[in-house]
């Protein structure tokens, strides 16, 4: 199975989502084509989650930190690539979802823990 790149958190002025991997995207989306290998677009699935989220309210899914909000960012951090753990959490139900719907083996190997 093949995935795209997740989108980085890029917006315009209109407060359009940005493309911010075109390349790499059409590269794997041709591999998975000519190999025929089960493909999720998490690209343009991550552009439609933040789209949702709209240009402030994506902020939450990535590392947004100020000054010492953070031990491991005294100086806060203004990071529009990586997820925090709500973001991470949100693209990885995305992708539970996408082999859900593909009907890949690999669902059957998907479960939810058991509650303690």
């Amino acid at each position: 199975m093949l995935l795209t790149p997740v989108t980085r958190r890029r917006f315009d002025s209109a407060g359009n989502i940005q493309e911010t991997h075109e390349v790499y995207s059409k590269l794997v989306r041709e591999v998975a084509a000519e190999e025929k290998v089960p493909m999720i677009d998490l690209d343009k699935k991550s552009q439609e989650l933040l789209q949702q989220f709209g240009k402030e309210n994506s902020k939450w899914l990535f590392l947004q930190l100020s000054a010492g909000e953070h031990p491991n960012y005294p100086e806060g951090r203004n990071d529009n690539t990586h997820f925090n753990e709500l973001g991470a959490r949100l693209v990885a139900e995305i992708v539970l979802k996408e082999i859900k719907t593909m009907n890949l083996d690999l669902a059957q190997r998907i479960v939810v823990p058991a509650k303690k």
